[in-house]
């Protein structure tokens, strides 16, 4: 049975209303609207436990508001508080999320529930929020975090039946994907999913560099390139920061090798684009000014979402993408560092070819070589990189090597050394 109110004239009449209302309403669930927010009603009934613990407001800023507001609207509870980092650090990304859903005008509402250790601390930390909170309550808290399973923070947790839980870490999805994570559920985490990999894969170079940001790359002396004339090209994104001594070292081996190559094609058809996590704009430009290539603007968003649709976890990272915008390879990097130039145009049949090159020339070589200066058998093996023992220069692949001395020689100084 609908409960009927006179409309009130103002605020505090509005707030006696409501209070009014929410006491009178039967023990059914109404915290949800739509399809897509189809409650739990099992586990979920989070006004009535609100109700039975006593709770008859919740805060927005300093101001009591009768819990009725949240009729109608999807809810999630935000179990943090002012001490955790980590909760100090996802708070800002959540208060983003929720004043960009705020605008478009979407039925949600966050309910803070605080594991601060006192009611001044939990006063600081409201401040920082725009959303509702639960009042300061040892009791509430515990009852809230054994209702929901809460154990450990930050704790995001959407009262809908089909809500991404800790275990499958929301946290980290709102981390990714900002407000597109919106309505947290499981469908629309596949959804995200499925569109990053189809960027990854097949993805059109328009798509990966101007889906959300700018549409234009840079150079490191502030000239602009639009990125439709990058089509057709073979692409290296480069993921590196200035602050990484790595990178610098990879910066300076990938500048030897983008000049060779560009010195040896006239078309130029090789473009590398540095994408930055350099923390600040000063970092960024001293980053570039070492770098022959091009680079993502440092405001452009577009940045951080390539880190999460090709799941950059270290840097220096290279993923070189093909003429025909698809994704040649994800270990650039090592490519770069086994062949070099060689390597170019980075194709699946060039590094074939390359691999076959280097088993035949193996085949060609005696299994094991005896050296006058040293003691033991030299077996060949196969190794990426060393220093050759003789001529004290860096070696690739094929190697004559002894485990017990760490002693490596090249395969033609081997020859010299029999001549002498």
């Amino acid at each position: 049975m609908a409960t009927e109110f006179e409309e009130p004239e103002t605020l505090h009449q509005f707030e006696e209303s409501a209070h009014i209302l929410w006491k009178s309403l039967p023990p059914t669930p109404f915290l949800m609207a739509g399809p897509e927010y189809q409650a739990n009603q099992e586990k979920n009934d989070l006004l009535q436990i609100l109700a039975a613990q006593g709770v008859e407001f919740l805060l927005s800023g300093q101001e009591k508001v009768s819990p009725i507001i949240c009729a109608g609207k999807m809810i999630c509870l935000f179990f943090s508080a002012n001490w955790c980092r980590p909760c100090r650090t996802f708070t800002p990304l959540l208060v983003q999320l929720y004043n960009t859903l705020q605008k478009r005008d979407e039925k949600l509402e966050i309910i803070f529930i605080s594991l601060d250790h006192d009611k001044n601390e939990f006063e600081q930390y409201l401040q920082t929020m725009p959303w509702l909170a639960a009042p300061y309550d040892t009791e509430l808290q515990k009852q809230l975090c054994d209702e929901y399973h809460v154990d450990r923070i930050p704790s995001f947790i959407p009262l809908c039946g089909d809500g991404i839980s800790k275990q499958d870490d929301l946290i980290g999805f709102i981390e990714d994907y900002g407000a597109e994570a919106f309505p947290f559920t499981r469908k629309r985490r596949q959804e995200l999913k499925a569109m990053d990999r189809a960027k990854r894969v097949e993805g059109r170079l328009e798509d990966l560099l101007g889906n959300r940001g700018l549409n234009y790359v840079i150079s490191r002396h502030g000239g602009k390139t639009p990125i439709s004339q990058l089509v057709g090209k073979t692409i290296g994104l480069y993921f590196g920061a200035y602050w990484s001594p790595p990178s610098r070292s990879f910066t300076a081996k990938l500048s030897k090798v983008y000049k060779e190559i560009m010195d040896k094609t006239e078309d130029h058809s090789l473009e590398v684009i540095l994408v930055s996590t350099d923390r600040n704009l000063v970092e960024f430009k001293l980053n570039v000014a070492d770098m022959p290539w091009l680079a993502i603007p440092y405001e452009d968003e577009s940045q951080q979402e390539l880190y999460r649709i090709f799941d950059v976890k270290t840097i220096p990272t290279l993923v070189l993408i093909g003429a025909d915008g698809k994704t040649a390879s994800e270990n650039g990097r090592g490519l770069v560092c086994l062949y070099g130039a060689e390597a170019f145009p980075f194709t699946e049949e060039r590094i074939e070819e390359l691999e076959a090159a280097v088993r035949k020339e193996g085949e060609e070589l005696a299994s094991n070589v005896e050296d006058i200066k040293h003691e033991h058998v030299l077996k060949l093996e196969l190794a990426k990189a060393y220093v050759c023992d003789f001529c004290k220069r860096q070696g690739r692949f094929w190697a004559f090597s002894c485990d017990a001395c760490d002693y490596d020689l090249h395969p033609s100084c081997v020859q010299l050394i029999s001549n002498v």
